[in-house]
């Protein structure tokens, strides 16, 4: 790092640390119902702000240190109750976005939106439900459960739209590279953790994966050429 660019950080440190302490949380000296509408309205303004989900730890920065931010994301909820958008929890965090409902007429629209979703292929989506269940996975034992090649290319895709990430190495031969899913695959498909995916039994009965055929893969796996 130059000088220039050191100064240049310094400052920008210094800067922050003086806005962090003007910035007034608490708002002591409004009654205590203006205080929470004021409250409210910080959190709705960070949420909508954002084209990821909010964590409780950024919220907090915005409210008195004694605030509930449950109970301020409720009162969002209700007085949003009639309106097209909403606060939804999705990966961990919440998100300010409009409801499925009106999926249908923004698209029709053809407006501009703060994020697309990312256009899945057939294939591409069997591939990332794979992943999700069975991460980390490797491309090889991705291929195994498919019965054919899982490309490169079907990798970089999902990796390109945000929903995938590499994983540990794997402990097989080669020590070839995992995947495993991100927090944007989670707040896309409307999901707070992995364990709100759905029951992997039907999806088996459904004949879409094969627990047996990954752990079979697994267990005889060979080596693998290392990827990214």
């Amino acid at each position: 790092m130059t000088v220039r660019e050191t100064t240049r950080a310094s400052r920008g440190r210094a800067r922050a640390s003086e806005e962090d302490v003007l910035f007034d949380r608490e708002l002591a000296d409004l009654p205590a119902a203006l205080r929470w509408r004021e409250w409210m309205m910080r959190v709705e303004a960070v949420m909508f702000a954002s084209g990821e989900p909010v964590t409780r730890e950024t919220l907090a920065r915005v409210v008195g240190p004694d605030c509930s931010i449950d109970l301020l994301i409720d009162d969002l909820q209700a007085e949003l109750h009639n309106r097209p958008y909403e606060i939804a929890a999705v990966a961990g965090g919440w998100q300010h976005r409009s409801r499925p409902a009106y999926a249908s007429a923004i698209r029709a629209s053809q407006a501009s939106t703060r994020g697309p979703a990312a256009a899945l292929s057939e294939f591409e989506a069997m591939v990332l439900t794979a992943i999700a269940y069975f991460q980390p996975i490797t491309r090889g034992d991705l291929s195994k459960i498919f019965g054919k090649e899982v490309s490169r290319d079907i990798i970089s895709s999902l990796r390109n739209a945000n929903f995938l990430a590499s994983g540990p190495r794997s402990p097989t031969p080669g020590a070839p590279y995992t995947y495993v899913t991100t927090k944007h695959f989670l707040a896309a498909f409307d999901l707070q953790t992995l364990r709100d995916l759905p029951d992997i039994e039907a999806l088996e009965d459904a004949g879409l994966l094969s627990r047996h055929a990954i752990e079979a893969g697994s267990s005889g796996s060979e080596a693998e050429t290392n990827e990214e």
